[in-house]
């Protein structure tokens, strides 16, 4: 009985510091990510990975473009989830997987990252994780606000929006 009080109270322990640090003002609270977990680390599940992250950044696209807050856009994804699924099982479907995604959006832990010029340092971070199948492979990850992994190919049509978005965001209006 001993033993299971003494886990217990770890367990809450864990819990509670995982649970106070999403809910930290730091700087780092300002970003929201997206992480795709492939189903294992063979080769064709992390192939569709990146096939699946595609789509799902073309169904973000107009979402990230609208949001004028990182609060704003984390009710917006949370209202879209069916539709973020919706995107990465198509893809599932059409490459011939037999599993499936799910989505939601959490509080996880993640290490220290470069983006160009930005450093986000290891720590807790709102994001929109979709795993595929188990989720238990090799992952793809990105700032989805600010929309740092939302700059450059074909089918980008909002990158003033974004820059825009920036901008606000660096000067703190």
């Amino acid at each position: 009985m001993k033993n299971f009080c003494i886990s217990l109270a770890c367990l809450s322990i864990i819990t509670l510091t995982a649970v106070l640090a999403c809910g930290e003002s730091a700087p780092q609270t300002e970003y929201l990510r997206i992480h795709i977990r492939a189903d294992s680390n063979d080769a064709d599940d992390q192939d569709v990975k990146y096939l699946v992250k595609d789509a799902v950044v073309e169904y973000l696209t107009p979402l990230v473009a609208e949001a004028e807050s990182k609060e704003a856009l984390q009710n917006t994804l949370k209202t879209h989830i069916c539709g973020i699924e919706a995107a990465a099982n198509a893809v599932l479907c059409e490459q011939g997987f037999g599993y499936t995604s799910k989505a939601r959006v959490a509080c996880e832990e993640f290490p220290t990252r470069v983006y160009g010029d930005l450093t986000l340092e290891a720590g807790y971070y709102d994001a929109l994780i979709v795993n595929l199948g188990s989720g238990k492979g090799d992952n793809w990850w990105c700032v989805v606000y600010p929309p740092l992994c939302f700059t450059g190919g074909d089918n980008v049509v909002y990158r003033s929006k974004i820059a825009e978005i920036i901008q606000k965001w660096k000067d703190g209006r």
